[in-house]
């Protein structure tokens, strides 16, 4: 399974920004209704303190972590952690009562996250042999890429970005984001360009592949080390 810690940064200059973050995962992790949408396996809570948790799973919960990593990184305020591979079972109620490799992992990339080797602070830590370790790592590189190419974007490109997902259902979503804004197409069109979208929107099914790729390739490494355990 797929673990996501996440921990506020500066939270003694910014005061307590959870409740507004666990507003913002609930919308990218619930449907209108309320109902968690497919690959959320235990919502996202406060754990302790100015932390979050959630437990994702599958290739829905792959392709919704990427989102909600996107998502963090764009607010700028958060540390991300990512980690993968087996939970012990019964999957209990609360992430906060679970326990497992991939809850360890998940704390250990918290804080590898936070050091300063990297300008975004996302790190993703699944088992340490191979060739679990090397699809972890080729995961979080490409994470951190995209999270580099959103804090890269600029007001005008966000701006274009986000009118063109409120029209998606259009007939012509980049008209319908011109006349939103008030701009020519061309006019969207190079801010669209500019803003490296076409780049991004083929690049977040890839980085969903690998963080699956990696979730699959730790919990078979941890399933062995069980049964060898048992044995």
């Amino acid at each position: 399974m797929i673990v996501m810690t996440v921990d506020q940064r500066a939270s003694t200059t910014r005061g307590d920004l959870v409740p507004q973050v666990l507003e913002l995962l609930a919308r990218r992790t619930h449907a209108r209704d309320g109902a968690a949408v497919t690959g959320l396996e235990r919502p996202f809570e406060r754990t302790v303190g100015d932390e979050v948790q959630a437990v994702l799973a599958g290739e829905d919960g792959a392709r919704l972590a990427v989102d909600v990593a996107a998502d963090l990184l764009r607010d700028g305020g958060w540390t991300v952690g990512v980690g993968v591979g087996a939970v012990d079972q019964p999957l209990p109620p609360s992430s906060r009562e679970a326990a497992g490799p991939a809850f360890v992992r998940a704390r250990a990339a918290v804080e590898q996250a936070k050091g300063r080797g990297s300008a975004v602070p996302l790190a993703v830590v699944g088992s340490d042999d191979e060739p679990a370790a090397t699809i972890s790592a080729d995961a979080q590189a490409l994470l951190r890429l995209l999270g580099a190419v959103a804090a890269r974007r600029s007001d005008a490109g966000w701006e274009a970005v986000d009118t063109l997902a409120a029209h998606t259902g259009s007939n012509a979503p980049q008209r319908a984001t011109a006349e939103a804004l008030g701009v020519s197409e061309q006019a969207v069109s190079q801010r669209l360009r500019t803003a490296l979208w076409a780049e991004e929107s083929a690049t977040r099914p890839l980085a969903a592949r690998l963080l699956r790729a990696a979730d699959t390739a730790a919990t078979a490494r941890d399933t062995d080390d069980e049964e060898s355990v048992d044995e």
